[in-house]
């Protein structure tokens, strides 16, 4: 059986941003969570497959290979199989989805999600950086160095258990109602669901057994990744308190604009100026291209607005392996001042039947004349 659109489960559009992305799914998960369908395997289904559809649109490099190739470009990229995942897996990876807790009702309606018991699992936060480059370490992939400050677990802390809930990070309420005793469970507020506190900490340490530390963390950029590109390197955010699962460390991609060639998609662009002789004539020229320049031949009577196309000179698709090309656009170049001279050369060339867009004779006698003046 085929896989529903990832866009048709959670109920957007394919230009739907990441917050609509986001607020569709916690949707769909509160409603067919499992907890509040009990002995339902069809909500479970339908839960699972909304976390294996977020999981690829909430990714920018999956979400754009999904759109290009389908449920084919991301089967390879770790994500979820609907029917295989268990919820532990799920909440683990979307825990900021669901407020960092086992369950989207921690954070939506204060309970424990159905009484799946014991300390929570506690997840870091994610750190965000931008990485600017420029077109060259676009096209050939770059490996960076960069600083990053990011909360890791210190040395010297101490912990004990809580004495709110007993190490459980659960607390339970009884409330006698009309219909008998109820009974609701929440995150331990003491220790917000770790089941442990810090007993001895050492300066510069705060409440939750984490300090700042300053890391240098090597980057390496693949070829081809484009303007607002998210890339996640998995366990470099910040330390989760307790020992717990640390967080992501999220690189926002930017483009550094160059001053002669430009970015079209995987192409690269680059005007060339040619004077009005070397167009009618043809000339040699180097070029700039991302790999060095290299030299192309004009051919004569070349017309402003010809585009040249050096093929494979452009920039690699980061999931592919195929290259863009180098594309040339002619531009004449009009000079704004003249000598005498060079005015009455162009004035006796004026009268010329080739000097017109539909000559009525051969151009010979036109390319003639002008190798002449100009020798």
């Amino acid at each position: 059986m085929s896989k529903r659109d990832y866009y048709e489960i959670l109920g957007v559009d394919k230009s739907a941003g990441q917050d609509e992305i986001k607020k569709a799914y916690r949707k769909i998960a509160i409603k067919f969570h499992p907890d509040k369908n009990p002995d339902n395997p069809e909500a479970e289904d339908k839960f699972k497959e909304a976390a294996e559809a977020y999981e690829i649109l909430s990714n920018q490099e999956k979400r754009q290979r999904y759109d290009r190739f389908g449920h084919q470009g991301v089967g390879g990229s770790g994500g979820f199989s609907g029917g295989g995942m268990n919820m532990d897996d799920i909440f683990s990876q979307f825990g900021d989805i669901f407020g960092g807790g086992g369950s989207p009702f921690d954070s939506f309606f204060g309970g424990d999600g159905g009484g799946r018991g014991g300390a929570r699992t506690r997840k870091g936060t994610n750190l965000r950086i931008k990485l600017k480059l420029t077109l060259e370490e676009v096209a050939n992939g770059v490996e960076k160095k960069i600083k990053v400050n990011r909360l890791v677990t210190a040395e010297g802390v101490t912990f004990k258990t809580c004495s709110t809930c007993n190490g459980s990070g659960q607390v339970r309420k009884v409330v006698n109602t009309m219909l008998g005793q109820m009974v609701s469970s929440s995150t331990c507020p003491a220790c917000n669901g770790a089941g442990q506190m810090i007993d001895k900490k050492p300066a510069g340490v705060d409440n939750t057994g984490l300090k700042q530390e300053e890391e240098v963390i090597p980057i390496k950029i693949p070829a081809g990744v484009t303007e607002g590109m998210q890339l996640s390197m998995n366990g470099k955010g910040n330390e989760a308190p307790g020992g717990g699962i640390p967080g992501d460390l999220l690189i926002l991609i930017e483009e550094v604009e160059g001053d002669l060639l430009k970015r079209d998609g995987n192409n690269i662009i680059y005007d060339l100026h040619l004077n009005f002789v070397d167009a009618v004539l043809g000339v040699s020229v180097e070029v700039p291209t991302i790999g060095g320049k290299v030299k192309i031949k004009i051919e004569p009577g070349t017309q402003s607005g010809k585009i040249l196309r050096l093929r494979g000179k452009g920039i690699k698709e980061v999931n592919g392996y195929s290259k863009g090309d180098q594309l040339i656009h002619i531009n004449l170049w009009t000079p704004k001042t003249l000598t005498k001279e060079e005015v009455g050369m162009l004035e006796q060339l004026r009268t010329s039947p080739n000097f017109h867009p539909n000559p009525s004779k051969s151009e010979k006698g036109f390319f003639d004349r002008m190798k002449e003046y100009f020798r």
